[in-house]
């Protein structure tokens, strides 16, 4: 969806829109970023220590491989990657550099010094990560004794981490009106409450160098498109609360950001500008776990030049167009100039790869003038003889668009692109069958699984033994703080905003899987020069289509008919990986609506006894 950072489909309102909470399949975006961030840090200064020096070691204790006076230890003062050399770099098993502190058991068995370190009950050194419930679950670093700097940076002392996190707030009416085709009941104290026990869950099995966050929650004092009331409330945060970092922020304004950021508080999880050189101009600044618009108009392209392009348009529901080679048109919503270079940035694109867009038409998400611009937008379409129509909107646009459609008997294809909830079951259910029987195309997501077969919610359960308190917004919440843990346990006792970036920068690609996005951030070379460095999370997309007669559970948990369905059980593509000729929609072999067990080697390994809190 473009309102969100006028980036174009993607931005980031997805990714934060408190009341679409029941959505839990949006937490497998970032479970398995823990499977590698945590594992190598990055730090190209190292932080001397008090000697001068950046050894990571504790000189009067002999069995310290970082020890130079230790006689049992062959430094060679040579060889930079030598680890007991305490002036050069330590590189991991995947070539990265260490921050300073950082003991991934990975880097410990390669140097032959597993057993000189202490992993305590939360590691399961056989596997290597901690001992939870989780095929993705992070890997073990070393328990942290000794000195972690005290107060490194703003908001951080030796024992606290201050973290302000933003609440929009309870009765929202914009979110209340984008988010109605569900319902949630959570309250914000019930989301609070459910937030603060997954602390406690991060804080047991990750690595915090001794220190605990300290969250300070800050109420929105207006709703999430209120410049005056995001500005007012950045401000409060840059004056009384003093964090290290923000979580969240309203959504549909660049503002609260941009207050941050003048103040060089970073964020995570919140709208910035408008494009990738907003990022470079604000290294370590913001964070994203989504792709970014830019990113995924850049698939989006590839997917309908691959895919469609130059073909009939057999799946639209006018049997008339079977014959007629695709024409193809596209909606999407603008909130102002930034969407508007966005659409033509898109457009670009498919020119660039030779396909034309005949007809392309925008509306502001407003409910007073929606439908009447929808009457508007589909009459132009069927004037121009479009058969495939792209849909690039907020999750609203589609229901008010195909209901208008079969008013005006115009049946084409439906053309999904990742686009914010339209590729939710949820709101799928909401739009007009008779026309969303012809929609396919890609989505952010990965497949789906039963809740009970993974993901924080499980975990939830695993760990707390009850369900969470905001048991509809825990997919929706738990993101953020869990990437956020994973990187602070790869940022070391040093904690800095540019040590912190340098871990983000220097985790390793997460694995290619079915029921999880692969995810990166810094430049890993998957991505065009002009977007890297990047700053968002997710590379790639999989291949959907609305299957109207499968009856089974929405993301809500309600039973019934019409289910999206995932291509090859899944299989995910990142940039130039789209496959030539025709989309594989509508074909039922192989695909899959939701995993009740995860397949292969994606399931949850061995069982555990939780650790008590703490």
């Amino acid at each position: 969806m473009q309102p969100a950072s006028a980036e174009g489909g993607g931005g980031d309102l997805g990714r934060q829109l408190k009341r679409y909470g029941p959505l839990a399949l949006i937490a497998i975006v970032v479970i398995v970023v823990v499977i590698v961030v945590a594992s190598s840090g990055g730090d190209d200064d190292p932080v001397a220590d008090d000697n001068g020096d950046a050894d990571i070691g504790d000189p009067n204790d002999p069995a310290d491989p970082d020890d130079p006076a230790d006689p049992d230890d062959p430094a060679d003062p040579d060889d930079p990657a030598d680890p007991a050399d305490p002036s050069g770099p330590r590189i991991d098993v995947n070539g990265r550099e260490l921050n300073d502190g950082v003991i991934p058991i990975s880097w410990a068995r390669e140097q032959g010094v597993e057993d000189d370190y202490e992993w305590g009950d939360r590691c399961d050194r056989e596997r290597g990560t901690i001992a939870v419930p989780d095929v993705f679950a992070v890997e073990c670093v070393a328990v942290f004794d000794g000195d972690n700097g005290g107060a490194t940076a703003q908001g951080v002392t030796e024992d606290t981490i201050v973290i302000a996190w933003y609440q929009a707030q309870e009765q929202d009416p914009i979110l209340n009106y984008i988010t109605s085709a569900i319902i949630n009941d959570d309250t914000n104290a019930q989301e609070e409450a459910t937030v603060r026990a997954l602390m406690e869950y991060f804080e047991t099995y990750y690595e915090t160098y001794g220190r605990s966050v300290e969250l300070v929650v800050v109420p929105a004092s207006g709703n999430v498109a209120d410049v005056g009331a995001a500005v007012a409330d950045a401000k409060f945060i840059v004056e009384q609360v003093k964090p290290f970092m923000v979580w969240g922020g309203p959504n549909l304004t660049n503002a609260f950001a941009q207050e941050l950021h003048a103040n060089d508080i970073p964020c995570f999880s919140c709208t910035v500008g408008v494009n990738f050189d907003y990022y470079e101009e604000r290294p370590g600044m913001a964070y994203v776990v989504g792709k970014g618009g830019e990113q995924l108009d850049l698939l989006v392209a590839e997917y309908v030049a691959k895919r469609l392009a130059g073909d009939p348009a057999i799946h639209a529901g006018d049997e008339s167009m079977h014959d007629t080679e695709r024409v193809f048109g596209r909606v999407w919503t603008t909130t102002g100039e930034g969407s508007e270079l966005a659409n033509e940035r898109f457009e670009q694109n498919l020119a660039d790869l030779g396909v034309e867009i005949t007809e392309s038409q925008s509306y502001v998400l407003d409910p007073a003038s929606l439908q009447e611009s929808v009457t508007t937008i589909i009459t132009k379409l069927k004037e121009a003889g479009v058969t495939s129509v792209i849909v690039s909107t907020d999750p609203i646009g589609p229901r008010d668009l195909t209901f208008e459609a079969t008013a005006q008997n115009y049946f084409p294809e439906w053309i999904v692109t990742g686009s914010v909830l339209v590729d939710t079951t949820a709101f799928a259910r909401s739009y007009d069958q008779e026309q969303w029987q012809n929609a396919f195309g890609i989505s952010n997501l990965s497949a789906r699984v039963a809740q009970s077969a993974g993901g924080i919610f499980s975990i939830y359960e695993w760990f707390h033994g009850e369900r969470p308190p905001a048991d509809d917004t825990i997919g929706v919440l738990s993101p953020t703080p869990q990437t956020f843990y994973s990187f602070l346990q790869s940022t070391g006792p040093e904690l800095t905003v540019e040590n912190f970036n340098h871990a983000v920068f220097a985790g390793v690609p997460t694995v290619r899987a079915l029921t999880s996005p692969s995810l990166s951030w810094g430049s890993e070379g998957i991505w065009p020069a002009d977007l890297e460095p990047d700053y968002r999370g997710v590379d790639d997309i999989s291949e959907i289509w609305w299957d109207v007669d499968q009856e089974g559970i929405n993301e809500i948990e309600d039973e019934g008919v019409g289910m999206w369905r995932w291509v090859d059980g899944g299989l995910r593509f990142q940039p130039g990986e789209i496959l030539e000729g025709p989309p594989k929609a509508f074909v039922m072999e192989d695909s899959v609506d939701i995993y009740e067990q995860r397949p292969g080697d994606e399931q949850y390994p061995g069982t555990y006894e939780p650790l008590p809190v703490g």
